[in-house]
């Protein structure tokens, strides 16, 4: 035969792309497990931003749907679904540590056998509590600057009770879906070349999370932490339990439900 099978031709280029992503998506958890090893403070920094820029959405996020809560509701929640997406592109584009992101990256890096499970939980630690401390700064600081706190006490009060009452299986499934769209978004960051098609695939797969209702563990510690100093105590006991089931479903969505099939798919046998 001398001409090429265009279907094999076609299928070998798409194996040759996904073996590529694996390899970066296992070259960059290389690269965090060794900023987290060597560099602890420059990681944990990083951490603490990431945090900062979950925050920053929230408050763009929550502050528009607030604006529109007593007059044009489901455009408020559309518009603060939308713009709440800017937290991934700050993210990705600036760079930080995101506990989210990092299950999906950590879990393929120990999948590849470029990381040790060790390497993988420190990271997860590390940007977790990184995360929080962002998120409980900027959080209390937009509190105590007093500023919307009058529409943002009557918007709170209007969806806090209810994303607490929440039943367990209920949040560890939303932690779950919520984590597998969030690490679809780092991982299409990861993909295309163009900074305009990132941007809109990302702003399309989280305003999808969070026009759902699926639970984001870090978001959670802004939204946590300002409805605690706005309107009182909210619940200790339904917080810490929102916040340990939604942190295990987001570790199931990124690290089981998105990454371990990107690694089968990719396996050359």
């Amino acid at each position: 035969m001398w001409f090429s099978n265009p279907l094999k031709s076609y299928k070998t280029k798409e194996k040759i792309m996904l073996y590529s992503d694996i390899d970066a998506i296992s070259l960059a958890a290389v690269n965090k497990a060794d900023i987290c090893n060597n560099h602890p403070v420059k990681y944990f920094i990083r951490s603490i931003m990431a945090g900062f820029y979950i925050v920053v959405a929230t408050i763009l996020s929550n502050v528009t749907g607030a604006v529109f809560f007593t007059t044009y509701p489901q455009i408020g929640r559309f518009l603060s679904s939308l713009l709440f997406s800017i937290a991934i592109v700050l993210v990705v584009f600036l760079g930080g540590e995101l506990f989210t992101g990092n299950n999906m990256v950590m879990a393929m890096g120990v999948y590849t056998g470029k990381c040790k499970v060790s390497d993988m939980i420190k990271t997860w630690g590390m940007s977790y509590v990184g995360n929080f401390a962002g998120a409980f700064i900027l959080s209390s600081m937009l509190v105590l600057s007093g500023a919307s706190r009058t529409i943002l006490t009557d918007y709170y009060d209007s969806f806090i009770y209810t994303k607490l009452s929440a039943s367990s299986m209920e949040l560890l499934l939303r932690g779950i879906l919520c984590n597998f769209l969030v690490c679809l978004a780092v991982y299409t960051g990861m993909k295309l070349k163009s900074e305009s098609g990132k941007m809109i695939i990302m702003f399309c797969v989280i305003t999808a999370f969070v026009i759902a209702g699926f639970e984001h563990c870090v978001a959670n510690m802004g939204t946590f932490t300002i409805g605690y100093m706005l309107l009182g105590d909210i619940g200790t006991f339904s917080v810490i339990k929102s916040q340990i089931l939604v942190t295990i479903g987001n570790i199931v969505g990124g690290a089981l439900l998105l990454s371990l099939p990107l690694k089968l798919m990719s396996d050359k046998h």
